[in-house]
């Protein structure tokens, strides 16, 4: 396993898409500088708020091209078989690729964190604001909610690819979880609130929407922008919970995963 791990992080390092990915999560970053000045009084919070957006979206694109890189594509090209020619299950590939996944992404975020933060800091020339953001660990605990969401994307992008016969496959599914994900709880709360006045939608579909939550996880749940723009902190059962809520589905997808590419001939 860590073998795989580390000949995964060289491979990482060295992909092209990492590298285009990246360099787009750095432009995003300068968009959220400039966004800052179409607000006189609150240029670091409208760019932070920017920033964030830029920060989980590339996330997100780089775990989704590592999975595609590290593990579709040696399935499609048939390179894997080199590496099941080891003495070692098919799971502890799998885990070691994942693992790698997550490094490289603890990095990334790390890197566009430090990046934001610079930004933030910058914009506004030196005005003041009334109430200004925190830098400090509200910050830090966004930035590491934002990459726990993308690792549950990679999660799933990483199911698909042990299944798929179509190594676009895990890249499409996942930047479509994703999304889902992402708007599930906005949607869940426009339906609670009535819909525009339809108070029995909710309840009509009450069942379908209970049995969705427990098939997809509510990912806006790790975004906890809000401490860090408004001051307004999370409560600390709701992040336990959530964070918990992340764990279990990454543990559950990594085993599912590895059930399915047990079983999987490689002809």
């Amino acid at each position: 396993m860590l073998e795989f791990t580390l000949s995964g992080l060289r491979s990482g390092l060295r992909g092209r898409s990492f590298h285009a990915v990246f360099l787009l999560g750095v432009l995003l970053i300068g968009i959220a500088y400039l966004s800052g000045f179409f607000s006189p009084r609150q240029p670091q919070t409208v760019a932070l708020d920017v920033g964030f957006s830029g920060v989980r979206f590339s996330l997100v694109l780089l775990n989704l091209f590592w999975v595609q890189e590290l593990v579709a594509r040696e399935i499609d090209r048939r390179v894997i078989l080199f590496s099941l020619a080891y003495p070692v299950s098919r799971g502890a590939f799998l885990a070691g690729r994942l693992a790698a996944v997550l490094i490289l992404s603890a990095l990334a975020a790390t890197a566009l964190g430090l990046l934001l933060l610079l930004a933030v800091t910058m914009v506004g020339g030196g005005y003041s604001q009334e109430f200004p953001p925190a830098l400090g660990l509200p910050f830090w605990s966004t930035v590491a909610g934002l990459a726990l969401d993308a690792a549950v994307v990679a999660a799933f992008a990483l199911c698909i690819a042990a299944l798929s016969t179509v190594s676009v496959l895990p890249l499409a599914l996942g930047a479509a979880f994703a999304v889902a994900g992402k708007a599930l709880g906005a949607t869940v709360a426009y339906l609670a609130r009535g819909a525009d006045g339809d108070t029995e939608l909710f309840a009509n579909y009450d069942p379908l929407i209970r049995l969705i939550q427990w098939v997809l996880p509510d990912l806006s749940r790790l975004d906890w922008r809000e401490w860090s723009m408004y001051q307004l902190a999370p409560g600390a059962e709701m992040v336990f919970w959530s964070v918990t809520m992340a764990a279990a589905y990454i543990v559950l997808l990594l085993l599912a995963a590895s059930l399915l590419f047990a079983r999987r001939e490689f002809s």
